[in-house]
């Protein structure tokens, strides 16, 4: 992944605070393009992610955004909300710029350090410029190329990159395809998305990353679409969709607890969702949590599941409350228990065709 800084917020800020006092004299109460928010409102939520995310890197938040309240003074005009989006941006700029490396604070979407926390104020700042404008007649408007690039690298490294553009540059088409991964644009041979979000740590392997389906992607997988994943052609499988299916009703219950329900494994060369992979919820009361995975067949007989799992069952030995991580697979599932065993899972019983095997934390 490509490292941001700083510099990419200050970049980012510079080209909204631009393009957006071009259009200050229009009237900003229009409804953003694609969004229920006005224009204003959108600017105003701006400001608000530009000034939450410099607060949690710099109090290092733990479990939640620290309790902040931005809002527009009554009667702001268009060119004052732009101040707005600038002072907060200088904000961010400065706690990314201060932030040690082993700056680490809590967000939705994954915990992140300085270079993630920048990351995600430049994808706020684009696309919702790029909604303002919308909203304003403005259709034509495109940041500088590297900076979608840089993005896609470290938030949305499951989505597929386009083919380089006309001048061979690396970046491609780097901002049509930001555009597709958060549901604002058409890629030619991939479904518009309709679920869709970034990850700002996924859990990385050799060849293969994992990353989590959320309760609203868990839903929409369930129901037939991709959950903002770019699936291999015979992808995603029944398991895949099943797993999806508890994920959402977890939610639903009030029972879920994220990084414990189930995960899309990425092929990391082609950027392809090739299976799922996750646990049946979260340890009990006795520090035992259930594991399963789902590879689609044009991917099986590669050591990718293997890879997926020695990720995911470090991972999650690295969280509290977890002793003992167990499976069951069909006792003529020879692939299954192949998968296992490499990973360092061992038998622990049998009963009704099946196979129980365990791994036990190294540490405890």
């Amino acid at each position: 992944m490509k490292i941001m800084n700083s510099q990419d917020v200050d970049a980012a800020v510079s080209l909204t605070a631009r393009a957006l006092r071009d259009v200050a004299h229009l009237d900003w109460t229009v409804p953003a393009a694609g969004l229920e928010w006005s224009c204003h409102d959108t600017a105003v939520h701006v400001t608000e992610d530009f000034t939450a995310y410099a607060a949690q890197l710099t109090v290092r938040a733990r479990d939640g955004y620290v309790p902040l309240r931005i809002r527009a003074d009554d009667g702001t005009e268009p060119a004052g909300l732009v101040d707005m989006i600038e002072a907060s941006g200088g904000f961010l700029s400065a706690a990314v710029a201060l932030a040690g490396p082993d700056a680490r604070a809590w967000h939705p979407y994954g915990r992140a350090g300085a270079d993630g926390f920048a990351a995600m104020g430049v994808v706020e700042t684009l696309l919702h410029t790029h909604d303002i404008l919308g909203g304003l007649g403005v259709h034509d408007w495109e940041p500088d190329p590297a900076l979608p690039a840089r993005v896609l690298d470290r938030l949305f490294p499951h989505v597929p990159r386009v083919p380089r553009g006309k001048d061979g540059g690396d970046d491609g088409d780097a901002w049509r395809t930001l555009l597709w991964a958060t549901g604002r644009g058409e890629l030619p041979g991939l479904p518009r998305q309709t679920s869709w979000r970034w990850y700002a740590e996924p859990i990385v392997a050799e060849r293969v990353l994992l990353c989590e389906i959320s309760p609203m992607a868990a839903a929409d997988l369930y129901a037939g679409g991709t959950g903002g994943f770019a699936w291999a052609e015979d992808g995603p499988g029944d398991g895949t969709r099943r797993a999806s299916g508890g994920v959402a009703n977890a939610r639903e219950a009030g029972t879920y607890r994220p990084g414990w329900g189930a995960y899309a494994i990425v092929r990391a060369d082609d950027r392809r969702a090739i299976g799922g992979m996750g646990f049946h919820g979260a340890p009990d009361a006795d520090g035992r949590a259930e594991t399963g995975y789902d590879l689609v067949p044009s991917a099986r007989g590669n050591g990718y599941a293997t890879e997926a799992l020695k990720a995911l069952s470090a991972w999650a030995f690295g969280q509290p409350g977890l002793t003992l991580l167990t499976a069951t697979v069909d006792e003529d599932n020879a692939p299954s228990h192949g998968v296992l065993r490499r990973v360092g899972f061992t038998e622990a019983g049998t009963g009704e065709g099946q196979v129980r095997y365990a791994l036990r934390d190294a540490g405890a």
